[in-house]
């Protein structure tokens, strides 16, 4: 009887989690506790990993997932019941406020309690009630809102599906609570540090890069960044982490133990600047796993580190799962950079690639993964896009360094700010007008959409060479093997 690696079983346990999560939106099945303790034993007694432990954790997995999901469709209802009338919310905002539509202020917000309310079937109040996930607001009454700030919301309530779970629009906002946090006013004092430093667009374009903040981004910008297709270097994303990861990672200190704690000390700085965004979050965790085994010379395989990462943060919020694109991209391009990547190096080069083609190498393949995902969702394809990110993103690192430099420059040496800022200013220049260049070209944007079938297809041929490629370098090595025996 066939045996499994336990790797195998947990990497099938993470993806069984996250089929539970999924079906829970469809099915109404909620498993007790004895249900997932009994497999759970189950799979912990049995010793021979083989086909019985495996429908084993597979029954262990979707139940849990389909336990978790249950619980947030119960508290997702309550939204739904909400929909179309005035509420009353207490929320915390989650980002910085910006002046949208009609000169309203737009931002995010989370950590909502409903204060006046009543429920459309059965006309009770709702008084009291926790409103699970995410809130797109935009209204007025408040100069300016900053993340952290306490705030009672007044508006009507419309759900809605992604990163967002229900929007309140030309809403009466009244601040109830300061943000006092000290993490927070650096962050908005080195903010303000890179705008007396830099001039704009460049200084706007800077703190995109470093820290994901593109809220003073003019939206001809964007909308030029989008058409190239590197509007993602502007986002909170984990690329930003894996550059300072690897950074101190090549730094020449006494001991791994020094390079691992100034790694984890750069990832949770990172992680607190940037206000715990889902992509931060997600990035961290496999950051943190891939330094775990590093330190501990261990090798994690690709997939499992990919699939655990993914079930862990389904759990955490289901909401991911059921429609959040983000969180898909994200993992698609994981899937691009941990193993597309290695694979493609392998066939190209004979010893590990240099930095630089290692950066462009996986940014080619995080693009070509994400892109049929694009294309079915947003019907755009960029024919710019993989040469302007070879241009561009190898240079991102770089740019992220003298930023930094220039903002922490203009925040506490402002008499040197100028000479400080100079390089910056200069990288920075040269790379908006690689993005002008190349969005002045006529007819590189298209709208271009593929169906759900045709990105499947893409994505099945992708995993089937994946695996094709794996066999044959595992057979070509038991061969060399082989021969060296003999």
């Amino acid at each position: 009887m066939r045996r499994f690696r336990r790797t195998t079983l947990i990497t099938v346990f993470c993806l069984a989690i996250l089929g539970g999560l999924g079906l829970s939106r469809r099915i109404t099945f909620e498993p007790s506790v004895w249900y997932l303790l009994f497999f759970a034993l189950c799979s912990l007694l049995i010793k021979p990993k083989n086909i019985t432990s495996l429908l084993l954790v597979i029954f262990l997995g979707l139940g849990l997932g389909l336990w978790r999901g249950s619980i947030y469709m119960e508290k997702l209802n309550v939204l739904k019941e909400l929909s179309g009338q005035q509420v009353t919310i207490e929320a915390t905002a989650t980002s910085d406020s910006i002046y949208a539509n009609a000169s309203q202020l737009e931002f995010t917000a989370g950590h909502a309690h409903l204060l006046q309310g009543l429920s459309l079937q059965e006309g009770q109040s709702l008084q009291g009630k926790e409103l699970v996930g995410g809130f797109k607001i935009s209204g007025f009454g408040e100069p300016m809102i900053y993340r952290g700030d306490r705030l009672q919301i007044s508006g009507k309530l419309y759900p809605t599906r992604g990163a967002n779970q229900a929007r309140i629009a030309y809403a009466q906002l009244r601040r109830t609570g300061l943000d006092n946090n000290w993490l927070n006013k650096l962050t908005r004092h080195f903010s303000a540090g890179m705008q007396s430093a830099l001039p704009e667009p460049n200084a706007s374009f800077g703190l995109g890069l470093l820290i994901g903040q593109r809220n003073g981004l003019p939206q001809d910008l964007t909308n030029q960044l989008i058409m190239v297709g590197l509007v993602h270097i502007v986002a909170v994303s984990g690329y930003n982490l894996t550059i300072l990861v690897r950074a101190a990672t090549k730094l020449k200190l006494r001991s791994k133990y020094q390079q691992l704690l100034i790694s984890l000390g750069l990832i949770s700085i990172f992680i607190l600047m940037t206000g715990f965004s889902a992509s931060i979050v997600r990035a961290a965790i496999i950051s943190i796993l891939g330094l775990w085994a590093w330190y501990f010379g261990r090798n994690i395989r690709p997939v499992l580190l990919i699939a655990f990462t993914a079930a862990l943060t389904g759990l955490a919020s289901p909401f991911y799962v059921w429609g959040d694109l983000g969180w898909y991209l994200s993992f698609l391009a994981f899937f691009g950079i941990l193993i597309i990547a290695p694979v493609v190096a392998g066939r190209l080069f004979s010893r590990p690639p240099k930095f630089l083609s290692l950066v462009v190498l996986e940014t080619l393949s995080a693009e070509v993964m994400t892109l049929p995902l694009i294309m079915m969702s947003f019907g755009q394809l960029s024919l710019i896009a993989l040469l302007a990110n070879v241009l561009i993103v190898p240079l991102v690192p770089f740019a992220m360094l003298l930023a930094a430099i220039a903002g922490l420059a203009g925040a506490w040496l402002t008499p040197f700010a100028g000479w400080l800022a100079w390089p910056a200013n200069l990288l920075l220049t040269y790379m908006l007008d690689i993005v002008h260049l190349f969005a002045a070209i006529p007819s590189i944007f298209l709208h271009r959409s593929i169906s759900m079938a045709g990105m499947l297809y893409f994505y099945g041929m992708v995993l089937l060479v994946v695996l094709a490629i794996r066999q044959h370098s595992k057979t070509r090595n038991a061969e060399v093997v082989d021969i060296k025996r003999a």
